[in-house]
């Protein structure tokens, strides 16, 4: 497990255009390794521009490993104010030269999820850039409503998409741990990206599926719409997991704007 940058911390964002318009963002990150696992294979990191979440592959060697890789390249983008998915593409391939120099010298190969968000500039002004491999998550909590900000690349939710399962069924099924897309493995790391306004009030959630496995999106929302710091979500997300069973590693990266 790595974590690159503050656990928890806050910091202004200031539009370049209009130097009047600025948002507060506070973060918190925390990690826990489960009730059943003996390596926490998760890694994150929260080093603006940067807020990601990377789960290293389960039942493959080096995970671990492959997760590190990620953070690593992804928290040397730290020392510009805002990116581009062109440069979080090149970060990712990086990573992919360093995961694949393990993944060699292993029967399985070696690879990891990532998903987080990016402070990016449209036209200027400040946005959110979210981004995602695999099957971790990044979630929107805003007025009261959770919006799931991500489309896992699995098994399960091409199933889904088909209408050859429901979404509850998804949760379930034997099949819920196969991933379609990762870097590793020697593959091109293929992220999709979507952009999402800065907006006071808003509070967003990345996490590895340690926390989806065992809470559902109505339990999540609960614990978003606690009046709280992001730490003290962040905490209470990562417990409710693990007293629901904590089967796998937990990671949680809880993000608040509020007016500059």
């Amino acid at each position: 497990m790595t974590q690159i940058g503050e656990r928890t911390a806050t910091f202004r964002v200031t539009s370049p255009t209009t130097p009047s318009r600025s948002f507060v963002v506070s973060w918190a990150a925390l990690t826990d390794i489960g009730r059943r696992r003996a390596v926490n294979e998760d890694s994150v990191v929260a080093h603006p521009p940067i807020f990601a979440v990377a789960d290293g592959m389960g039942g493959h060697a080096a995970g671990d490993v492959a997760s590190d890789a990620v953070v690593k390249r992804l928290g040397q983008l730290g020392a510009d104010p805002f990116t581009t998915g062109d440069v979080i593409d090149e970060a990712l391939s990086l990573a992919l030269t360093d995961i694949d120099l393990v993944g060699d010298t292993t029967t399985l190969g070696t690879g990891t999820t990532v998903t987080g968000v990016a402070l990016n500039l449209v036209d200027g002004e400040p946005t959110w850039a979210v981004f995602n491999i695999g099957d971790s998550r990044v979630y929107q909590y805003l007025d009261g409503s959770l919006a799931r900000l991500t489309v896992d690349h699995s098994v399960v939710q091409e199933l889904v998409d088909a209408g050859l399962i429901t979404a509850e069924q998804a949760e379930t099924h034997p099949d819920s741990n196969i991933i379609t897309r990762a870097v590793g493995f020697h593959e091109k790391p293929v992220p999709d990206y979507s952009l999402l306004d800065i907006i006071a009030g808003q509070r967003i959630l990345i996490c590895s599926d340690g926390l989806t496995k065992e809470l559902t999106d109505h339990g999540i929302a609960h614990y978003l719409g606690r009046e709280g710091s992001a730490w003290q979500t962040a905490s209470s997300l990562v417990e409710a997991a693990l007293t629901n069973g904590g089967r796998d590693n937990v990671t949680v990266l809880v993000i608040d704007v509020a007016a500059g």
